[in-house]
């Protein structure tokens, strides 16, 4: 296994790591949407959120040598079901493969974030 750092994704908060490698495949951790340059959440509702969590998974998936077209499965949380639609919308133009995924409304998300993406994806 091989452990996945990123400067261009937000540095884990807690005890563990953005991502790993094992075998052929990606493992990222969930991504909530902070700026990794400044550190603080992204401002402007779901859809701004959404684009800075978008964007997080991707540096992980970049410096593991893959890419959005080859993510398998994702698992998506939002703070609030009622942001599904524009969710999807910002989702949609990241994860053009359509890969397969689940989404949960959940109570609370850390930092108060209003969505959260994890990735599975082949190198």
């Amino acid at each position: 296994m091989k452990v996945i750092s990123n400067a261009h994704a937000p540095a884990a908060i807690g005890p563990y790591s953005q991502g790993y490698i094992s075998g052929n495949l990606v493992f990222t951790s969930g991504q909530i949407p902070i700026n990794p340059d400044t550190g603080k959440t992204a401002e402007g509702g779901i859809s701004a959120q959404a684009e800075q969590s978008c964007r997080n998974v991707g540096a992980i998936l970049e410096a593991a040598g893959t890419s959005f077209e080859k993510v398998i499965k994702t698992t998506c949380f939002l703070a609030d079901i009622a942001d599904f639609k524009a969710f999807n919308e910002v989702y949609a133009r990241y994860f053009t493969s359509r890969p397969a995924r689940s989404c949960f409304a959940v109570k609370d998300l850390p930092g108060g974030a209003l969505c959260e993406i994890e990735a599975i994806a082949e190198l």
